[in-house]
């Protein structure tokens, strides 16, 4: 552009003092032939540059053209790129409520297997004592009065089994003890429903009356995933933390690991958290629980080490 234009100055100018020197040199009445040649010319050369400034100008209005619709693309592509941006944080965070939600699912139905494992074993426990009390009801001890009173004798062997495996495991005084599954049963009842506050205190007195059960790590575990649910994530980690220490054979340890490092991310101690998932992959690697731990560090980006199968 710049170059064009200095030419077509130094053009006019030519002409110009061409036209110039014409007129000055040679009087009206001798026009000569060369002259008006050189008149021809000179005009030919200012048509040339009329014509190379119209179509400069031509071209530099395409040019400019194009520069702004590489603007306005390139707006719109920045625009496109935050809306983008913006949707796979909202995706982001969606599945990780779906994650949390999902876990629950998990750890409800397996709540629910470990409590028909529980009372099968006590149902076995139960006819086990009742087979013993039956073996001494039909092999008395020598003497026909414990024969005479077989249905006395049979009425209190009989309250034994029914009360015996609520408190069977852990020694709590009858009369102060609530029965236990009918205590865990209408405590799950009670967290389903979200009323936690009376399922708090009926998982408090499993793990408080009943502390040898197997059902007291599950209670314990479900009193942090209270807190959870309450945004209480102080209190979660140490419940979870309960689980882990007292509780470390409890089918709920893995998902009590699992809940711990998700609480302690909530309550942004990210390192915290990501140790916690690491050590859930290493102690129980082929656990749903887990998987999850994996799904949510490359979530956040966290490299996870092959474990061996």
């Amino acid at each position: 552009m710049k170059i064009a234009r200095t030419l077509r100055n130094r053009l006019f100018v030519a002409a110009a003092l061409a036209m110039a020197f014409a007129s000055a040199s040679v009087p009206a009445h001798a026009a000569s032939k060369e002259m008006i040649a050189l008149q021809t010319q000179v005009q030919q050369l200012v048509d040339m540059v009329q014509r190379l400034q119209s179509t400069v100008d031509g071209r530099f209005g395409v040019l400019q053209h194009l520069v702004e619709q590489t603007a306005d693309n390139a707006n719109q592509m920045t625009a496109t790129v935050n809306a983008l941006q913006q949707k796979i944080n909202a995706q982001t965070e969606a599945g990780g409520g779906k994650l949390d939600t999902v876990s629950g699912q998990v750890q409800s139905l397996n709540d629910s297997v470990d409590e028909v494992k529980s009372r099968i074993a006590k149902l076995d426990k139960s006819i086990q004592d009742l087979q013993a009390q039956l073996q001494n009801i039909q092999n008395p001890p020598a003497g026909g009065q414990p024969g005479g009173q077989m249905g006395g004798g049979s009425s209190a062997p009989a309250a034994g089994p029914g009360s015996g495996p609520m408190p069977s495991s852990n020694g709590a005084a009858g009369g102060q003890a609530p029965p236990l599954q009918e205590t865990y049963q209408a405590a799950l009842r009670d967290y389903n429903a979200a009323k936690y506050e009376v399922a708090t205190g009926e998982f408090q007195d499993v793990v408080h009356y009943y502390p040898m059960d197997d059902l007291a790590g599950t209670a314990q575990f479900y009193l942090g995933e209270i807190a959870y649910r309450q945004q209480n994530y102080t209190e979660a980690v140490k419940d979870y933390n309960a689980v882990l220490e007292g509780f470390s054979g409890s089918p709920k340890a893995p998902a009590a690991q699992l809940r711990k490092g998700l609480a302690l991310m909530q309550l942004n101690k990210k390192d915290a958290g990501v140790h916690e998932l690491r050590l859930l992959i290493q102690r129980h690697p082929q656990t749903p629980e887990a998987s999850q731990a994996r799904s949510k560090l490359n979530a956040l980006g966290v490299r996870v080490s092959p474990q061996a199968r």
